[in-house]
C-alpha cells in the first residue's frame, strides 16, 4: 500500500449507487424464500432503538454540515496544522478518545463530516483518513463499558466494575493503538497539506448551529433515559417545520442498509447448522474463544457475535477482546465501518478500506493472540 500525499476529495454523492443495499435486500430475499416466516417477525429482527437513534444523529448532523460551521472549523484547523502526517495524528487520536466516551458511533458522526470537509479545502486521501478514523474508533471504543454495544452487553453479563472493565480491556486496547499509530507512520508521509483554491465560504448559519447544538444534547438525553421515541420525534419535527431542506439532504439509504443488515445477519446466526458447528467447537476458553469471536465477527458483525457466542464462551475477556479485534477486516465486522464509509462519501471507499483493515486485522490479531496463550 503506497502512501500518496494527495488525493481526490470526495464527490457530493457516493459513486457506484448503493450496491451494497441492493446485495442485502437480494440475501434477504433468499430467506424469505427458503426459510419464509411472517412478515411480522422481518419487523423484530431490526434492533429499532439502533435504527431511531442513528436516525437522529444523521438528521443533527446534517444541519451542523448545512450551518457552515465544519467549513470555518476545517479553515482554522488547516491554518494551524501545515503537515499531513500530524494532521492525521490528531484526526485519529481525536476519533479513539471520542469513541470511549460518546460511542463509537457519535465520535464518527462528529468527525467524518469534519475530514470531508478538511479534503474539501485541501489536498487530502480523504477515504484513507476515514479508513484509518474507522480503524481508531474500533480500538478505542473497546477500552470503556460504554463505548460500543458490544462492550456494553458483555459487561452488564460479567458482574465487573467500570474500572474492573476497563482494566481487563487496557492490554488489547494498548495494542490495537499502537499498531494503529505505526500504521499511520508507514501509511501517511510527512508531507507538506496542499490547500486548493479558495471557492465561495460557505454563509455561516449560527442560528441553525445552535438548533443543532441543542437538539444534539437533548437527543443523548433522550437516548440515555430511553425515551427514544419522544427525542426522536422532536428532532424531525422541529427540523420539518424549521428546516424542512436539512432533511432532504440525510442520507436515508444508511438506514436501510443497516435495517437490513439486521435481517440478514440475525437470520444467518439463527441457521441450525451455524448453532451446530458452534456447539461442535472447543471454544470455551482461551486462545479458541478469541479466534472463534474474530471469525464470527467477520461474518454476522462483532455486536451479534458477542450475543451468540455468550452462550458458548466462558472466557469473557477472551470473547470480549475477540469481538473487539474483529471490528478490523472485513467491513461487516463493524457497524461503525460501515458508518465511517458512508458518510464520508467517497469513491472506491469499500477497496481502501479492506486494503488496510484485512492487514491490521491479522496484525492485531496475531499480537493480541499472545495475551490469551
Amino acid at each position: 500500500m503506497s502512501a500518496t500525499p494527495h488525493a481526490e476529495a470526495a464527490p457530493a454523492h457516493v459513486g457506484g449507487g448503493n450496491p451494497l443495499l441492493w446485495v442485502l435486500a437480494l440475501v434477504a430475499i433468499g430467506f424469505a424464500i427458503a426459510r419464509p416466516r411472517p412478515p411480522i417477525d422481518y419487523l423484530l429482527l431490526i434492533d429499532w432503538q439502533t435504527i431511531g437513534a442513528l436516525a437522529g444523529l444523521l438528521v443533527i448532523t446534517q444541519g451542523v454540515e448545512k450551518s457552515g460551521m465544519l467549513q470555518a472549523a476545517a479553515a482554522r484547523l488547516l491554518a494551524r496544522t501545515t503537515e499531513l502526517r500530524t494532521l492525521v495524528f490528531l484526526l485519529t487520536a481525536s476519533a479513539a478518545l471520542l469513541s470511549a466516551l460518546v460511542t463509537n458511533d457519535v465520535s464518527l458522526f462528529l468527525l467524518v463530516p469534519l475530514t470531508r470537509v478538511l479534503a474539501a479545502q485541501a489536498h487530502l486521501p480523504l477515504a484513507r483518513l476515514v479508513v484509518l478514523e474507522a480503524l481508531a474508533v474500533n480500538a478505542g471504543s473497546a477500552l470503556t463499558p460504554i463505548g460500543n454495544p458490544q462492550n456494553l452487553f458483555l459487561w452488564r453479563r460479567s458482574g465487573e466494575s467500570f474500572i474492573g472493565f476497563m482494566g481487563m480491556m487496557a492490554p488489547t486496547v494498548a495494542l490495537m493503538l499502537f499498531w494503529l499509530f505505526l500504521a499511520i507512520r508507514f501509511l501517511v508521509p510527512r508531507a507538506p497539506i496542499l490547500l486548493k483554491p479558495a471557492g465561495d465560504a460557505a454563509p455561516m448559519q449560527p442560528r441553525l448551529l445552535a438548533l443543532s447544538g441543542l437538539l444534539f444534547i437533548g437527543f443523548v438525553i433522550a437516548l440515555d433515559r430511553h425515551w427514544l421515541v419522544a427525542g426522536l420525534a422532536v428532532v424531525l419535527g422541529v427540523f420539518l417545520l424549521l428546516r424542512p431542506r436539512v432533511l432532504l439532504g440525510v442520507d436515508w439509504a444508511l438506514l436501510a442498509i443497516i435495517a437490513l443488515m439486521f435481517v440478514d445477519l440475525r437470520q444467518l446466526a439463527e441457521l441450525p447448522a451455524i448453532a451446530s458447528l458452534l456447539g461442535q467447537w472447543t471454544i470455551a476458553e482461551g486462545w479458541r474463544a478469541y479466534l472463534a469471536a474474530i471469525v464470527t465477527s467477520q461474518f454476522i458483525s462483532n455486536v451479534p457475535a458477542a450475543i451468540l457466542l455468550e452462550r458458548y464462551v466462558h472466557d469473557l475477556p477472551a470473547l470480549a477482546a475477540g469481538v473487539s479485534v474483529g471490528g478490523f477486516g472485513c467491513v461487516l465486522g463493524s457497524l461503525a465501518n460501515l458508518i465511517a464509509l458512508r458518510l464520508a462519501k467517497v469513491p472506491h471507499g469499500l477497496r481502501e478500506f479492506h486494503r488496510i483493515s484485512i492487514p491490521f486485522l491479522l496484525v492485531c490479531a496475531a499480537s493480541a493472540l499472545l495475551l490469551r496463550l
